[in-house]
């Protein structure tokens, strides 16, 4: 009887719980609409993008989305193609006003940073978004020292210019790995973890990992998360120093087929990079530089880029004047991203004459230093 009756209470407390919530509300204000485009819901997969929902701004700026929430994760609010905040949908109603579109006479690609009101996950979300903006201002303006030291003789100037660019990454890391150790009992803060990289991390992610499952280990995001992770893994040890890297064939801006096995017998710099990429462009004299020390002794360059368009592309080859082959991986080198296992531009990797992985992610100093500690 007593047991029965303990059965009972609890079946009373159980009915009397909120139900779980599977619909929010995102909503706010734009304040230079631009009504040719909609508001949307996007939700991505790694370079694919689904659009979840549209609405169109009411004329008062306003726009509202009841959104269900089929399953919890990052999701990308799209500001009729101006702006975009990337946000936490779970149990938390939003407010996001936008500024919309630009209304300057000279529209740089600069967006302002776009603060979500919600709640803690979201916290994490903004806590996130600030500090890519902040970091994205901060090599806007190292990117300027370096462009001023380029045209003078300085080169002490240039070195400390260069080095100032290089601090930006160390600062987006540390502000990074700030966030995941502070914030990670957060489901948001899955997120986050990807860009958790370096082998100095892994304790790290462990922990929050364990965290995480301690409050839920069925919770889908961290199962998808981690399968991502174990093929992400896989793929890792596929292109780890010493294998042989994957063969593509992309076509020169004549429609010639370049492919990889032609350079075969030969050591190859490989670098992978976009006309609108600074860093890339900022690269490309450092380049030029290795390829007179370097191409009589046995070593070929190869530029592949990953611009969308062939125009913008071609623009750029012939301001940057490369002497070597120039080929465009096609639609804008999602494959080859993928399969490479890079998200991020210049990413150069050097293979030997058998097509084997010699060294990857170089450029400057750690691309000089492979190449003379490689050719003797």
């Amino acid at each position: 009887m007593k047991n029965l009756l303990v059965a009972f209470i609890a079946l009373i407390l159980c009915s009397c719980q909120a139900p779980v919530k599977d619909t929010i509300t995102i909503q706010g204000n734009v304040k230079f609409p631009d009504n040719r485009f909609k508001m949307n819901i996007i939700k991505r997969n790694g370079f694919d993008k689904t659009i979840i929902d549209s609405v169109t701004v009411n004329p008062d700026g306003t726009y509202k989305f009841e959104m269900k929430v089929d399953k919890p994760g990052v999701y990308t609010l799209d500001c009729q193609k101006w702006q975009s905040v990337q946000f936490w949908a779970e149990d938390e109603d939003l407010k996001v006003d936008f500024r919309g579109q630009d209304t300057a006479k000279m529209k740089i690609k600069n967006p302002p940073y776009v603060y979500i009101n919600g709640g803690k996950n979201n916290e994490v979300m903004n806590l996130i978004a600030f500090n890519y903006y902040r970091n994205y201002q901060s090599m806007i303006a190292a990117g300027k020292l370096m462009y001023e030291a380029s045209l003078s003789d300085c080169e002490k100037w240039k070195e400390v210019a260069g080095k100032g660019y290089n601090a930006c990454y160390d600062d987006l890391d540390a502000r990074t790995r700030y966030i995941a150790e502070h914030y990670s009992d957060r489901n948001s803060i899955i997120s986050l973890l990807s860009s958790l990289r370096k082998e100095s991390d892994k304790p790290l992610v462990e922990k929050i990992i364990k965290t995480l499952e301690a409050k839920n280990p069925n919770y889908q995001p961290l199962l998808d998360y981690k399968k991502a992770r174990a093929e992400a893994k896989a793929q890792k040890e596929r292109l780890a120093i010493g294998k042989e890297a994957p063969i593509f064939e992309f076509p020169t801006k004549d429609g010639q087929m370049v492919s990889l096995k032609g350079f075969r017998g030969k050591y190859l710099v490989v670098d992978f990079w976009a006309s609108w990429c600074g860093p890339c462009r900022n690269e490309i004299p450092h380049l030029k530089e290795l390829y007179e020390v370097y191409k009589d002794k046995g070593v070929e360059f190869l530029s592949v880029s990953i611009d969308k368009s062939k125009n913008a592309w071609k623009k750029a080859m012939r301001q940057e004047n490369m002497p070597w082959p120039q080929i465009q991986a096609p639609g804008s080198g999602k494959d080859i991203m993928k399969e490479y296992q890079f998200s991020g531009i210049p990413y150069i990797i050097l293979l030997d004459k058998e097509g084997k992985i010699v060294g990857k992610q170089l450029r400057g100093e750690s691309l000089t230093k492979k190449l003379e500690e490689t050719i003797k």
